[in-house]
């Protein structure tokens, strides 16, 4: 199929609500729908829905709200990755004279977060890297002044006795008075990247301050298991729902962890990382599987799959767990053919589709992890994933205005919108599938949602004792006093672990320690090591074998 096809896909990365509008329109009339938020493919119209996001009861909407132009922001960096610096540059310009963020509309500080600042930050470093996309005297660090207008009026939302922000903020007028007090892990524990880059690029470091701050409080609030809830209230620092997995409401908090580590090069958070890590492995993971699992006991919750849970096998790529994640990325795609796209939930006790979540607004999760896997193994295999993918995509969700959400898998039937990550992440990650071009001799990490953000040596605290390209992580020096993990030593498995001398052992798993010696005969605990699915230390049996002979 090759990039010939990806590109036939992504032709239309041009602002589809301008097509929507008319494409063939001259370009005053095209830029004049541009300040709107995302498309309504079916109708041809466009819908101002940045209040909307996350906000499942459509509570408080803004009533002369007229955009602030969400998908043309995110589909910024696409636009980059395609090669298209002429559109590029047209709107980045247009954005710099048209769009102000002193807007009374009440919006979700995560999902503006990522999708705006995260946009705006992302485009900036594009507009002035060393490739000159820009003609040279047009940009004068215009959409870093609007990004750092948007972060200042983020921050009266992390004035909380607990320094934890609020999930909602009023971009004019701040925190409204009876303002709900509950928001959810991802929320408070994945603003770190955006506001983290702000702070570097403008040298204000309050941005990053807060989101630090509220990292802190959020790791501070784990459980004794080292597991986290779903939503908590940011006055009293209770949780709220203490259920969790790796899905809605949790999923970016993981990313932005490691995320973090590799972007800024603070061990702080790869420490939280490594931790948060090892206990979902134990108390989340059942084979290929993640459940839900109660934080104060470990004891599973609901046994589902979720769309959002697909970015997993993406992130686990990175750490270099490459057996846990092609186990996983292939369950997903068994789901995706059995019903020709991914169900938003999947009752894994039952074995079939939520009654009432059927739906696919077209996410790029499954896009994501395909993209990693195949940069990790070069095995065509990922290749075909994608092409069934965009076949898929065109054969049930392409329409003549752009490209339909669906409303029930089980009968195709279209919604009308378009989000603004399907242009900002899913048509990305399924681009980069097949062109990687922009990423040669360049390291990115991506944010959550799929803005790319440059590895820079200037950004670390201090630099890594040595430096490995391939997962982007660094190697302790001094002898280990006891076996160690590859995740402790940050390293990947299949490069260090599996080098020789245990008898032909290999690791199997970023969490895996190795037995002492290759027939798994031992004389006490310490010459046992640790499993390589569920993260659990082995111990000794009384007949000398190593093994799970404890439950914990």
């Amino acid at each position: 199929m090759g990039s010939r096809a990806a590109y036939d896909l992504f032709h239309f990365l041009r602002p589809l609500h301008v097509e929507a509008l008319g494409g063939q329109k001259k370009t005053h009339e095209r830029e004049s729908a541009w300040d709107h938020d995302e498309l309504k493919p079916l109708t041809k119209t466009f819908t101002d829905s940045l209040g909307e996001l996350g906000n499942l009861k459509l509570e408080h909407l803004p009533q002369d709200y007229n955009g602030s132009a969400l998908t043309l922001i995110e589909s910024l960096s696409s636009l980059v990755i395609l090669g298209n610096n002429t559109e590029f540059e047209r709107a980045v310009l247009w954005l710099s004279e048209s769009i102000r963020f002193d807007v009374d509309a009440r919006i979700n500080l995560f999902e503006c977060n990522i999708r705006v600042l995260g946009g705006l930050v992302s485009a900036h470093i594009l507009a002035t890297d060393s490739a000159n996309r820009l003609i040279k005297g047009h940009y004068k660090n215009q959409l870093l002044i609007l990004a750092e207008d948007l972060g200042r009026r983020f921050l009266p939302a992390f004035d909380t006795p607990t320094g934890l922000p609020y999930a909602w903020i009023n971009l004019k007028y701040g925190v409204m008075k009876k303002e709900t007090t509950e928001t959810s892990t991802s929320g408070c524990g994945s603003l770190i990247l955006e506001m983290g880059a702000l702070s570097r690029l403008t040298g204000d470091p309050r941005f990053e301050a807060a989101a630090l701050r509220a990292l802190r409080k959020l790791w501070s609030m784990r459980s004794s298991l080292n597991l986290f809830g779903t939503t908590l209230d940011v006055v009293t620092g209770e949780w709220i729902e203490h259920s969790s997995g790796i899905g809605a409401g949790v999923d970016s908090f993981y990313e932005y962890l490691f995320k973090a580590h590799i972007l800024f090069g603070k061990e702080e958070y790869w420490r939280m990382f490594h931790t948060a890590y090892l206990a979902v492995q134990k108390y989340f993971r059942h084979g290929p599987w993640y459940h839900d699992a109660d934080m104060r006991t470990g004891k599973a919750t609901y046994w589902q799959l979720t769309s959002l849970q697909a970015f997993w096998p993406g992130l686990q790529v990175l750490v270099g767990d490459i057996s846990a994640a092609n186990s996983s990325h292939r369950e997903f795609f068994n789901v995706w053919k059995k019903f020709g796209l991914l169900p938003e939930r999947y009752l894994l006790d039952h074995q079939m589709i939520h009654p009432t979540e059927k739906y696919y607004p077209l996410r790029p999760e499954f896009a994501e992890s395909t993209f990693y896997l195949y940069q990790a193994t070069k095995d065509p295999w990922y290749l075909e994933v994608g092409e069934s993918i965009i076949d898929s995509l065109c054969l049930y969700t392409k329409v003549e205005g752009g490209f339909a959400s669906i409303r029930d898998v089980t009968t195709m039937q279209l919604e009308d919108h378009q989000h603004s990550f399907f242009l900002a992440e899913t048509c990305k990650y399924l681009y980069l599938l097949f062109d990687d071009s922009f990423l040669v001799d360049e390291n990115y990490i991506f944010t959550t949602e799929g803005h790319p953000l440059p590895v820079l040596s200037d950004w670390h605290e201090r630099l890594p004792e040595a430096y490995i390209p391939t997962n982007w992580t660094s190697v302790k020096s001094g002898r280990q006093t006891r076996p160690a993990s590859a995740m402790s030593l940050q390293v990947c498995p299949a490069t260090t672990l599996n080098s020789g001398g245990h008898g032909g052992q290999k690791a199997e798993s970023a969490c895996h320690v190795l037995d002492a010696r290759s027939d798994h005969r031992c004389f006490s605990d310490e010459e046992c090591g640790v499993d390589a699915t569920n993260c659990r230390r082995r111990s000794c049996s009384i007949p000398g074998y190593c093994g799970l002979w404890l439950l914990t």
